[in-house]
């Protein structure tokens, strides 16, 4: 069972406001650890599924006052265990809306998004260096190579951040996380272009065949894709192995575009530039479904109202796109491009 421990402080002389939040079913203990400053300090242990509603009960008391902050940290273990069955005899009830789910806070999946889809020259050397391995893995049609193109391919954060920016209707998180994204793919398509450019490229070659020969089984892996990611990040889930499924829908036929359009072959080019395009707008779509099936969302209400707008167009966009995308899929490149 994922648990975490949340830290709390408070003006000393509001902490008998805090009682009541900390006992209401949805924390499995807490204890005071002092007072410094004018400030007391609580701890509390929870279970992961229900520290977004115990932050959101403290922000909407505490908020306001100087000094207020809440602190969350990962808990490898505890003795004694807890048990799933220790739940203060289900206060919280069964129509607790996390209940069950197992899902990370809002507050927790933004400061890891965030980070994820920041643009600095880590993110940018990271895609530089993963596009150049994965075009040596594409002209020589070697699997492994582009394996391990995928393995250090930063491209998860960015596209699962946007999906979230929309589902909590955050344009300004949306911005940031779209200029990561865009940034990503500038650099990877202007790398495998030059590249293409100065190296002899075979469309023959199997890995980069199957990147022009486009089909509904792409859209499949990309919604799977897609959803995995969002799934991984709202569990707590390691996302070094869902980063690599991501990768596997985004970088190959990204790098495979450049590659072809810089050694002329424009009819392939374009072919794997549909596939990305088809990539791009599942991964997008799936993620926003799965984050509204967590309920994932803003806490107040106005938010609320805000982002289910900006959920029902990005969803409406990417489902027009999508049909627009399986059309040309359908009848344009129903079979391979011969260059």
């Amino acid at each position: 069972m994922a648990l975490r421990l949340v830290e709390i402080r408070v003006d000393k002389d509001h902490f008998d406001r805090l009682a009541p939040i900390l006992d209401d079913g949805h924390v499995v203990d807490h204890w005071p650890v002092g007072a410094t400053d004018g400030f007391a300090t609580h701890r509390a242990l929870v279970r992961t599924e229900s520290v977004e509603a115990l932050t959101d009960a403290l922000a909407d008391r505490f908020e306001a006052d100087d000094g207020f902050r809440v602190v969350l940290l990962s808990v490898e273990a505890t003795l004694p265990k807890v048990e799933e069955t220790d739940k203060k005899d289900d206060e919280a009830g069964d129509d607790d809306p996390d209940r069950g789910w197992g899902r990370v806070s809002r507050e927790e999946l933004l400061q890891e998004l965030e980070t994820a889809a920041r643009v600095d020259p880590v993110y940018l050397a990271g895609v530089a260096l993963s596009t150049v391995v994965a075009a040596v893995g594409l002209i020589r049609g070697d699997v492994a190579v582009i394996i391990g193109a995928m393995v250090i391919a930063p491209l998860l954060g960015p596209n699962v951040a946007l999906s979230l920016a929309v589902t909590l209707g955050d344009l300004d998180f949306g911005r940031r996380a779209l200029v990561a994204a865009a940034s990503g793919a500038l650099v990877a398509l202007g790398l495998s272009v030059l590249v293409g450019w100065f190296f002899p490229v075979d469309p023959t070659v199997a890995e980069l065949a199957a990147r022009t020969n486009v089909g509904l089984s792409d859209v499949a892996l990309a919604l799977a894709a897609g959803s995995a990611g969002a799934l991984a990040f709202t569990s707590g889930l390691p996302t070094t192995v869902i980063g690599v499924m991501v990768a596997v829908a985004l970088l190959p036929p990204l790098v495979a575009t450049g590659l072809l359009a810089g050694q002329g072959l424009t009819t392939d080019a374009l072919a794997a530039a549909t596939l990305v395009a088809t990539n791009v707008t599942c991964v997008n779509l799936a993620g926003v479904a799965t984050f509204l099936v967590r309920r994932v969302g803003p806490r107040d209400w106005w938010e609320a109202e805000r982002a289910r707008r900006a959920s029902r167009i990005a969803i409406g966009l990417w489902v027009a796109l999508l049909l627009a995308l399986v059309a040309l899929i359908l009848f344009a490149w129903s079979d391979p491009p011969t260059g």
